[in-house]
């Protein structure tokens, strides 16, 4: 989509990266969280985030169409260059190559910000995003079986993998 502009998030952001977000919660297994985020609960998670775990927004008519990030994957000093990333696009600007300009622009930041790996969680289920994620070079490499819970059913998570 080629008028699709990814650029860092700002706090200004955070109401609307908060529902583009709350959908997945509520109606998705794109994520497993099962309840909405408060206003402080998203700024927690905006203040964690630094320059080597960037937050963008994908801006299509001057409006956030989408929201990316580059989360640390684990708190032990080891993990220090492995991220998890984290791509969501609004329902309504689905299959327009927001995600995939998203997820571009999240593998470019983490080469140029010198992470080794790139962590995808996906729930199984998620055709799209496993998709997604496959056709910018993510390999599966690890499969758990009912980790998750919710909608009343048990789910698994696919475990996806990009060596920078």
């Amino acid at each position: 989509m080629s008028d699709v502009r990814i650029r860092p998030a700002r706090a200004g952001d955070l109401d609307a990266i908060n529902e583009i977000y709350h959908h997945s919660v509520l109606h998705s297994t794109c994520t497993y969280q099962t309840e909405p985020w408060t206003p402080d609960e998203r700024w927690a998670w905006f203040s964690a985030h630094d320059a080597k775990h960037p937050i963008t927004v994908a801006v299509v008519d001057e409006q956030i169409a989408g929201w990316g990030a580059l989360s640390r994957f684990h708190q032990r000093c080891a993990y220090g260059r492995t991220v998890e990333d984290s791509v969501y696009v609004r329902p309504d600007m689905l299959r327009r190559g927001i995600g995939s300009a998203l997820l571009s622009d999240l593998i470019a930041r983490g080469r140029s910000l010198a992470h080794h790996t790139i962590i995808a969680v996906v729930d199984s289920s998620q055709a799209a995003s496993i998709a997604l994620h496959d056709r910018v070079g993510f390999q599966a490499c690890g499969h758990l079986r009912e980790v998750g819970y919710k909608f009343d059913r048990w789910l698994d998570v696919l475990y996806m993998q990009l060596l920078l």
